[in-house]
């Protein structure tokens, strides 16, 4: 278990993202999900109250719900940290006090819980001021709605500038950044959101961590993409540098028989300043080798390695 910084939750290393819930995954294979990932150990499920409504037929919501059924199902939410974001649904744009205090409380309806661990911005706002903002999330918390705050899709300057409003209003501090990170995209994160990360002591949870299926090592140079969404957004990684990242990839999960996915998100939570990988799986086997990289331990040669086959040219 790791650590979310200045806070009391311990969070698996590979954080369940809820994305699929309600898409591609039904509430009955979603179950089926939860059930072995929590069997396995973990206890990080990641969901937004914008999910699915990219789905056909799709509102924003569905992933609460199915994991709130779920939750009273199992009756298993005092294990588990759970989080959610506010923003992105449609017709609960934007991080406006009166917005955020009513998708908290839809939010918490449709998880059938009364706290909310982790509860992110899930994008700046700019049109609403960050002080009104934080102190509605401070509201959230003083009213034991929510435990902790995190910030997600923040460009560096913004996150500080938060910050350091939190500081002067005495609202609570985000906690963590959640990021697109993952071994193709990384100029993003470690320019400038990782050394304030550090400098801040804010754990970083990086999103998108199999790069859209690609770092699984299904989708290779030279062959024929399968017709789908998913591979149509992997193929711009198709090129000599992805061509490398796989060969280190193949070459590091050779060596500690391990799949190449799990070798990919244990990458991501060797960094110092990343506390989770988030990724989603749409069937128990593919969880499974995703799982391995909770206890992968990767050596500083394996480390270096990919990290250097996947530096920008």
């Amino acid at each position: 278990m790791n650590r979310i910084d200045d806070t009391d939750l311990e969070v698996f290393p590979l954080c369940f993202g809820g994305n699929v819930f309600g898409w591609t995954v039904d509430e009955a294979g979603s179950f089926a999900l939860l059930d072995a990932y929590t069997a396995a150990g973990g206890n990080f499920i990641d969901t937004a109250d914008s999910y699915v409504e990219w789905a056909p037929g799709g509102q924003g919501g569905e992933s609460e719900t199915i994991i709130g059924r779920w939750l009273a199902r199992r009756g298993r939410r005092d294990d588990l940290v759970i989080a959610t974001k506010v923003g992105q649904a449609p017709g609960r744009e934007g991080l406006s006090p009166a917005n955020v205090a009513a998708a908290a409380d839809a939010s918490l309806a449709r998880l059938g819980t009364d706290h909310i661990d982790l509860y992110y911005a899930h994008e700046d706002d700019p049109d609403t001021p960050l002080e009104e903002t934080l102190a509605a999330f401070a509201e959230l918390v003083r009213a034991g709605k929510v435990r902790h705050v995190a910030a997600s899709n923040y460009t560096a300057p913004r996150l500080a500038q938060a910050l350091a409003t939190s500081d002067r209003i005495g609202a609570p501090r985000y906690v963590a950044m959640q990021t697109h990170y993952n071994l193709v995209h990384r100029d993003e994160y470690e320019a400038e959101l990782a050394p304030l990360c550090a400098r801040e002591q804010l754990s970083g949870l990086a999103y998108s961590a199999l790069a859209d299926g690609f770092l699984t090592g299904k989708y290779r140079p030279g062959r024929e993409l399968p017709q789908s969404e998913r591979a149509e957004d992997a193929a711009p990684y198709l090129d000599g540098r992805g061509g490398r990242v796989l060969e280190a990839l193949d070459s590091v999960a050779a060596r500690h028989e391990a799949p190449v996915a799990a070798v990919a998100l244990a990458w991501l939570t060797a960094q110092p300043t990343v506390a989770a990988a988030v990724a989603s799986a749409r069937t128990v086997d593919q969880l499974t080798e995703l799982l391995v990289s909770a206890t992968l331990r990767l050596g500083d040669d394996d480390v270096r390695l990919l990290g250097d086959a996947s530096a920008a040219a």
